[in-house]
């Protein structure tokens, strides 16, 4: 399976140390809390990526862990400091990002003299200048050798646009999306001459801490954008890359490990299960991973639950499917089937994220499920199925008497009923109305209404 990143804006790089305030810079540039911010260090982990504009020059602004000398952290802090020299090797421009209150530091001289060797473009934001004071202390950043620095007060704005004008000033310009004589693109969504503009459907990668997230997404996106580490609660944040897949654009978006509320004990989880949760309800589908060896846990049948109420297409990943020996594959099966009978609608895959042994499948079961999520049926013959499904097993208490589909993403429909009509019949006519239609991985949507007079 090759998947492609498409071609995008200008990339920033935002680096430095930890707890400098890289994530409230990006924050005050993009306008809007997207990162997680904390008083304490190693909150951002993974690479965050977000759109800011500036002066009519849009970007993609990339928020990096915090970079650590190798050695002088854990395995973790190591591949967060990788992240982060990633970030700064594949960028148009970088920002470093240091705290002027404390001044020029062994590591701050260390991440210079690495965006020193060549690259990109190099711009030293001096943080935490909250007056004319701070001002003047700024210039002892001089002497990391990377121009002339930019006192800048990221928690108030201060500053913040000398810094962007000289930040766009650095980027090249942009290549157009439409070259001059190259044919006209077919209009998008609500009469969009770019094709660009097409919404692109949303993938969420779900689950408890520590089933294999992270690791799926890195495999799916083919790139090792997310931090993965056997420590839960690895990812604090949500992560999302476009990709160019055979059957089209994707965004997969890797998202924290969701627990109960009463075992969230820190501020930075806490917003990451917020976050997980607002990325699931804008979802158009969701991979909902399980750890087969732990089996289906009371955890991921409450996830399951949350998935379906969102009402996007769900895909049922059993993940470490290659750990198990048969006895164990039969037990993990019947489990699915048990505890999460309310997704029948949802394919099971059984993968290994770590060594990719059945993830070439997800994305054509991606591709039915959302398939089925946009579709929509003529009326009449939703009609007509309805009327076989009511002379094939009639209820006393009522029948439908008309029926439209009122939406798409998912399916919803409205039933005309004379009298209301009992919940099993209702599951009835949705299982008339998926299967005549192979409506398949998918959830419905029936409303009913009762028709007056």
């Amino acid at each position: 399976m090759e998947l492609s990143a498409p071609a995008t804006r200008p990339v920033v790089a935002v680096v430095g140390r930890p707890n400098v305030g890289k994530s409230t810079l990006v924050n005050r540039i993009v306008g809007r809390r997207e990162a997680i911010v904390e008083e304490h260090p190693g909150v951002t982990r993974d690479r965050k990526e977000l759109v800011g504009d500036w002066a009519g020059r849009e970007f993609l602004l990339v928020d990096t862990g915090g970079w650590m000398p190798t050695g002088s952290g854990d395995a973790l802090d190591d591949q967060v400091s990788a992240q982060a020299r990633r970030a700064m090797a594949t960028a148009d421009a970088v920002v470093l990002v240091v705290d002027g209150t404390v001044g020029v530091t062994e590591a701050d001289a260390q991440v210079a003299t690495v965006l020193r060797r060549g690259g990109p473009p190099v711009l030293v934001a001096v943080n935490k200048a909250d007056n004319d004071v701070r001002d003047h202390e700024a210039w002892a950043f001089v002497g990391l050798g990377l121009g002339e620095p930019v006192p800048v007060s990221a928690l108030h704005g201060r500053g913040s646009g000398d810094l962007l004008d000289r930040l766009v000033a650095l980027l090249a310009d942009p290549v157009p999306a439409h070259p001059p004589g190259a044919p006209t693109p077919p209009a998008g969504p609500a009469g969009s001459a770019d094709p660009s503009a097409a919404e692109v459907p949303s993938v969420a990668i779900v689950g408890r801490p520590n089933v294999g997230k992270s690791t799926l997404f890195n495999r799916m996106v083919g790139d090792e954008r997310a931090i993965v580490h056997d420590r839960p609660g690895t990812t604090r944040d949500t992560v999302d890359t476009v990709v160019d897949a055979p059957q089209g654009r994707l965004r997969f978006v890797d998202t924290a490990g969701m627990r109960r509320k009463s075992r969230i004990d820190d501020g930075p989880e806490y917003y990451a299960l917020v976050r997980a949760l607002a990325a699931l309800d804008r979802s158009d589908a969701a991979l909902l991973v399980l750890d087969a060896v732990a089996g289906v846990t009371h955890q991921d049948q409450r996830l399951a639950e949350r998935a379906d109420a969102a009402g996007c297409a769900v895909v049922v990943l059993l993940n470490r499917w290659d750990l198990l020996d048969a006895e164990a594959r039969a037990a993990a099966t019947r489990a699915v089937g048990e505890r999460l009978g309310f997704l029948a609608y949802a394919p099971v895959l059984k993968v290994s994220a770590l060594t990719g042994k059945g993830v070439h499948r997800i994305l054509p079961a991606l591709d039915a499920a959302l398939g089925a999520y946009r579709r929509r049926v003529p009326t009449a013959q939703l009609n007509e199925v309805l009327r076989r499904a009511q002379a094939a097993h009639p209820t006393p208490t009522g029948r439908v008497l008309y029926a439209t589909q009122g939406a798409t993403d998912p399916p919803t429909f409205t039933l005309f009923v004379s009298r209301p009509l009992p919940p099993t019949y209702l599951r009835y006519l949705e299982r008339s109305i998926r299967e005549a239609f192979a409506f398949g991985p998918t959830p419905l949507k029936l409303r009913v209404r009762r028709r007056s007079g």
